[in-house]
Protein backbone atom coordinates (compact mmCIF):
# COMPACT_ATOMS: atom_id res chain seq x y z
CA UNK A 1 0.00 0.00 0.00
CA UNK A 2 2.82 2.25 -0.40
CA UNK A 3 3.81 2.53 3.57
CA UNK A 4 0.61 4.42 4.34
CA UNK A 5 -0.41 3.56 8.02
CA UNK A 6 -3.31 1.20 7.30
CA UNK A 7 -5.29 1.68 10.54
CA UNK A 8 -6.12 4.79 8.40
CA UNK A 9 -6.56 3.99 4.67
CA UNK A 10 -10.14 4.51 3.92
CA UNK A 11 -12.72 1.70 2.60
CA UNK A 12 -16.08 2.89 2.24
CA UNK A 13 -15.39 6.16 3.51
CA UNK A 14 -14.26 5.30 6.76
CA UNK A 15 -10.75 4.07 8.35
CA UNK A 16 -10.28 0.67 8.39
CA UNK A 17 -9.48 0.50 12.38
CA UNK A 18 -13.14 1.46 12.33
CA UNK A 19 -14.09 -1.38 10.70
CA UNK A 20 -11.85 -3.76 12.87
CA UNK A 21 -13.43 -1.23 16.04
CA UNK A 22 -17.29 -2.40 14.89
CA UNK A 23 -16.44 -5.77 13.98
CA UNK A 24 -15.17 -6.24 17.61
CA UNK A 25 -16.78 -3.81 19.76
CA UNK A 26 -19.85 -6.22 20.49
CA UNK A 27 -17.53 -9.37 20.91
CA UNK A 28 -15.41 -8.10 23.89
CA UNK A 29 -15.95 -6.49 27.20
CA UNK A 30 -12.58 -3.47 26.02
CA UNK A 31 -10.61 -2.26 23.08
CA UNK A 32 -7.71 -1.53 22.24
CA UNK A 33 -5.22 -0.59 19.72
CA UNK A 34 -1.88 -1.67 18.99
CA UNK A 35 0.39 0.79 17.50
CA UNK A 36 3.76 2.33 17.21
CA UNK A 37 4.18 6.36 16.54
CA UNK A 38 1.99 9.39 17.31
CA UNK A 39 -1.06 7.63 19.48
CA UNK A 40 -2.81 11.27 18.65
CA UNK A 41 -3.71 9.75 15.17
CA UNK A 42 -6.06 7.34 16.53
CA UNK A 43 -7.58 9.44 18.92
CA UNK A 44 -10.91 9.45 16.92
CA UNK A 45 -11.18 5.43 18.03
CA UNK A 46 -11.53 6.15 21.61
CA UNK A 47 -9.92 3.82 22.43
CA UNK A 48 -6.69 3.42 24.09
CA UNK A 49 -3.34 3.30 22.24
CA UNK A 50 -0.50 0.53 23.13
CA UNK A 51 2.80 0.85 22.22
CA UNK A 52 4.95 -2.11 20.90
CA UNK A 53 7.60 -1.29 23.13
CA UNK A 54 10.20 -3.82 21.43
CA UNK A 55 9.22 -2.82 17.76
CA UNK A 56 9.65 -6.28 16.87
CA UNK A 57 6.41 -6.84 15.09
CA UNK A 58 2.74 -8.67 16.05
CA UNK A 59 3.94 -10.54 18.95
CA UNK A 60 5.59 -7.39 20.52
CA UNK A 61 1.92 -6.04 20.28
CA UNK A 62 0.25 -8.97 21.52
CA UNK A 63 2.58 -8.96 24.30
CA UNK A 64 1.71 -5.27 24.85
CA UNK A 65 -1.80 -6.28 24.83
CA UNK A 66 -1.34 -9.11 27.65
CA UNK A 67 0.32 -6.14 29.70
CA UNK A 68 -2.21 -3.71 29.51
CA UNK A 69 -5.37 -6.34 29.57
CA UNK A 70 -3.03 -8.40 33.16
CA UNK A 71 -4.40 -5.39 35.62
CA UNK A 72 -8.04 -5.19 34.83
CA UNK A 73 -8.45 -8.79 35.49
CA UNK A 74 -8.78 -10.31 31.84
CA UNK A 75 -8.58 -13.90 30.76
CA UNK A 76 -7.56 -13.80 27.35
CA UNK A 77 -7.04 -11.16 24.83
CA UNK A 78 -7.63 -11.46 21.14
CA UNK A 79 -5.63 -10.13 18.29
CA UNK A 80 -6.85 -9.19 14.75
CA UNK A 81 -5.17 -7.14 12.03
CA UNK A 82 -6.48 -3.65 11.11
CA UNK A 83 -6.66 -4.31 7.53
CA UNK A 84 -9.04 -7.37 7.75
CA UNK A 85 -12.15 -5.63 7.37
CA UNK A 86 -14.43 -8.32 7.28
CA UNK A 87 -13.80 -10.41 10.34
CA UNK A 88 -16.71 -12.83 11.22
CA UNK A 89 -19.01 -11.61 13.82
CA UNK A 90 -18.65 -14.52 16.04
CA UNK A 91 -14.71 -14.73 16.05
CA UNK A 92 -14.30 -14.17 19.30
CA UNK A 93 -16.74 -17.41 20.80
CA UNK A 94 -15.36 -19.45 18.12
CA UNK A 95 -11.99 -18.81 18.99
CA UNK A 96 -12.61 -19.15 22.65
CA UNK A 97 -14.16 -22.15 22.16
CA UNK A 98 -12.04 -24.15 20.18
CA UNK A 99 -9.13 -23.47 22.66
CA UNK A 100 -11.23 -23.54 25.69
CA UNK A 101 -10.29 -20.33 26.92
CA UNK A 102 -6.75 -21.54 25.78
CA UNK A 103 -4.66 -20.11 22.90
CA UNK A 104 -6.64 -20.57 19.28
CA UNK A 105 -5.81 -19.50 16.42
CA UNK A 106 -8.23 -18.83 13.07
CA UNK A 107 -8.69 -21.16 10.27
CA UNK A 108 -10.52 -20.57 7.37
CA UNK A 109 -10.55 -23.39 4.70
CA UNK A 110 -7.00 -24.66 5.08
CA UNK A 111 -5.38 -21.41 5.58
CA UNK A 112 -4.31 -20.47 9.42
CA UNK A 113 -4.40 -16.79 10.63
CA UNK A 114 -2.63 -16.30 13.15
CA UNK A 115 -2.77 -12.90 13.95
CA UNK A 116 -6.63 -13.55 14.63
CA UNK A 117 -6.03 -15.14 17.27
CA UNK A 118 -7.21 -16.07 21.40
CA UNK A 119 -4.30 -15.29 23.91
CA UNK A 120 -4.35 -16.14 26.99
CA UNK A 121 -3.39 -13.82 29.81
CA UNK A 122 -1.29 -16.63 31.36
CA UNK A 123 1.41 -16.97 28.47
CA UNK A 124 2.39 -13.37 28.76
CA UNK A 125 6.11 -14.25 30.72
CA UNK A 126 6.51 -17.45 27.86
CA UNK A 127 5.79 -15.05 24.99
CA UNK A 128 8.11 -12.40 26.71
CA UNK A 129 10.75 -14.97 27.19
CA UNK A 130 10.73 -15.79 23.87
CA UNK A 131 10.52 -12.22 21.90
CA UNK A 132 13.50 -11.54 24.73
CA UNK A 133 15.08 -14.89 22.67
CA UNK A 134 14.43 -13.52 19.23
CA UNK A 135 11.82 -15.68 18.29
CA UNK A 136 9.16 -13.33 16.76
CA UNK A 137 7.04 -15.36 14.44
CA UNK A 138 3.43 -15.48 15.61
CA UNK A 139 2.68 -19.02 13.94
CA UNK A 140 6.09 -20.69 15.69
CA UNK A 141 5.18 -19.09 19.29
CA UNK A 142 1.26 -20.80 18.71
CA UNK A 143 3.06 -24.35 17.42
CA UNK A 144 5.05 -24.60 20.89
CA UNK A 145 2.08 -23.30 22.79
CA UNK A 146 -0.08 -26.41 21.15
CA UNK A 147 -3.04 -23.79 19.88
CA UNK A 148 -5.93 -25.25 18.72
CA UNK A 149 -7.23 -23.90 15.32
CA UNK A 150 -10.89 -22.52 15.42
CA UNK A 151 -12.55 -23.12 11.92
CA UNK A 152 -14.66 -21.17 10.15
CA UNK A 153 -16.13 -21.15 7.10
CA UNK A 154 -15.32 -19.10 3.78
CA UNK A 155 -17.49 -16.31 2.13
CA UNK A 156 -18.05 -13.59 -0.35
CA UNK A 157 -16.16 -11.34 0.85
CA UNK A 158 -13.39 -13.75 2.55
CA UNK A 159 -13.99 -12.65 6.31
CA UNK A 160 -10.30 -12.89 6.65
CA UNK A 161 -9.87 -10.69 3.54
CA UNK A 162 -6.02 -8.92 4.30
CA UNK A 163 -5.79 -5.72 2.68
CA UNK A 164 -2.14 -5.21 0.74
CA UNK A 165 -2.65 -3.79 -2.44
CA UNK A 166 -4.73 -1.36 -3.72
CA UNK A 167 -6.58 -4.45 -5.47
CA UNK A 168 -7.66 -5.85 -2.52
CA UNK A 169 -8.71 -2.86 -1.47
CA UNK A 170 -10.88 -2.05 -4.66
CA UNK A 171 -12.11 -6.04 -4.20
CA UNK A 172 -13.50 -4.98 -0.67
CA UNK A 173 -15.14 -1.82 -2.08
CA UNK A 174 -16.94 -4.13 -4.60
CA UNK A 175 -17.99 -6.46 -1.86
CA UNK A 176 -19.00 -3.62 0.26
CA UNK A 177 -20.79 -1.94 -2.43
CA UNK A 178 -22.75 -5.28 -3.70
Amino acid sequence: MGGVDKALLRLAGQPLVTHAQDRLEPQVERLALSANGDPARLGFTGLPVLADPLGAGPLAGVLAALDWAAPLGADAVVSVPVDTPFLPGDLVPRLWLAGDGGLAVARCGDRLHPTCALWPVALREALRSALAAGAFKVMAFAATHAAAEAPFPGGDPDPFLNLNTPEDLARAEAALAR
